[in-house]
């Protein structure tokens, strides 16, 4: 387990019941700080995409240990201020314009214009004000993720303006008196740093083309190795060439560019865990082909992504008491949701396909913890399919405290919009 032990999960099921999102405060200082480090040429700021995980009490960690915000919504906007987070760190990348967002830049927001309407939608808001600052995303052409889903670059994806119209981008800003000071791109999660890197060149390239530009964003999208197999960006080899880029481009044209980046998953992916406990074992085992099934009471409510993507996460056992004589067998680990594709352990990168873990052989009232589950774990599960209220929140503190930070939902929350 990555910062859970055995005694500490019957602690946590005891105190909090299952299932329950579990983090850890030193992992998630740790991860950040690890960002701060990354090389950088001519300054570096470190902004937090808050979508992978915005409970509040994690949103106040990692702002206290140096990281400005991303959001990608209004909304989220609204959830780092109520967090006390500065609005002059926050910067909002959203895909639909929020209703308020003329009351948003006068209180400090940054904005990046993800298009062309979005950038003209922003200049007719504040024309009738004085130069507005303002950044724009653009698709570099190129994108990597570690599957499809997750590519958010290339001639495929709709996230920011092609190369192709940043004349008009050019134009657009000049009409309304905009200053276009800070260029954005993103190519997806789980990218390879290869292609991280060769994009940062890109992006050096289409700034050439925007004399205002002071800051260049490159995103985020730094791998985090989940399952022993898997290699998690090794930042300080990726930010070295990035470095290097960013020097030579500074020579060639005399403008220090200062870096940001904006990683979600390498923040918190490491710092969480899900508990939950075993509520049945069957198996259909008399077929030559039958499996033993670990059925839990967690499952796509709590973590969507093994269902969405394919996607692994380590998963351990841990019984109810010592047991010496338990073996290690294959299980299929299923969620609690009426629904086939409710599995925790579907093939690598393919979500249809049902495989097997070797397991602790369980036994009904075990816990069981399932690791690197910080990012797009609670920010992005399928909450209330069944109807199951979404789960509590726990933090450990750096001294050991456990801390309720998100209360279990009750029915009566969940319906009480219902007319």
């Amino acid at each position: 387990m990555r910062f859970l032990t055995e005694e500490l999960v019957r602690r946590i099921i005891r105190e909090f019941g299952t299932p329950v999102y579990v983090y850890s405060e030193k992992v998630l200082r740790q991860s950040a700080q690890d960002l701060l480090e990354f090389p950088h040429a001519f300054g570096l700021t470190v902004r937090y995409a808050m979508k992978a995980c915005p409970t509040r009490a994690i949103l106040r960690v990692i702002h206290q240990q140096g990281l400005y915000i991303d959001a990608s919504s209004g909304f989220e906007v609204e959830r780092a201020m109520r967090a006390r987070i500065p609005a002059s760190h926050i910067q909002l990348t959203s895909q639909e314009l929020p209703a308020d967002l003329f009351q948003l830049g006068q209180k400090g927001i940054r904005f990046t214009a993800c298009s062309l309407n979005q950038l003209e939608t922003y200049g007719q808001k504040f024309q009738a004000g004085p130069r507005r600052a303002i950044g724009i995303r653009v698709n570099p052409g190129l994108g990597s993720g570690h599957c499809g889903r997750t590519n958010t670059g290339g001639p495929s994806s709709s996230f920011g303006i092609w190369p192709a119209y940043l004349e008009k981008a050019k134009a657009i800003a000049k009409q309304y008196g905009l200053v276009i000071d800070r260029l954005h791109t993103h190519i997806g999660s789980g990218s390879d740093p290869e292609v991280w890197v060769k994009v940062a060149k890109m992006s050096l390239a289409i700034a050439e083309q925007l004399p205002d530009v002071e800051v260049l964003d490159l995103g985020g999208g730094f791998k985090v190795g989940r399952m022993p197999d898997e290699a998690t960006t090794d930042l300080q080899v990726c930010g070295s060439a990035v470095k290097t880029a960013f020097e030579e481009f500074a020579q060639k044209t005399g403008r220090r560019l200062k870096l940001e980046i904006e990683p979600g998953t390498y923040v918190v992916a490491a710092a969480g865990s899900i508990v939950a406990k075993v509520i049945d074992v069957v198996t259909t085992r008399p077929d030559p082909n039958g499996l033993v099934f670990a059925k839990v009471d967690t499952g796509m409510t709590e973590l969507i992504r093994p269902a969405l993507y394919g996607a692994q996460h380590p998963i351990t056992v841990v019984p109810r008491e010592e047991d010496p004589t338990r073996q290690m067998i294959p299980c299929v680990v299923s969620g609690h949701c009426c629904e086939s594709g409710d599995i925790l352990t579907p093939a690598p990168g393919d979500p249809n396909t049902v495989a097997t873990r070797k397991l602790l052989e369980p036994e009904i009232g075990d816990g069981l913890v399932i690791d690197f589950t910080g990012a797009y774990g609670s920010a992005m599960a399928a909450k209330h399919y069944n109807s199951f209220p979404e789960a509590p929140e726990v933090l450990i503190y750096a001294d050991g405290t456990l801390r309720l930070i998100r209360r279990r939902q009750q029915l009566k929350q969940m319906v009480e919009n219902e007319v």
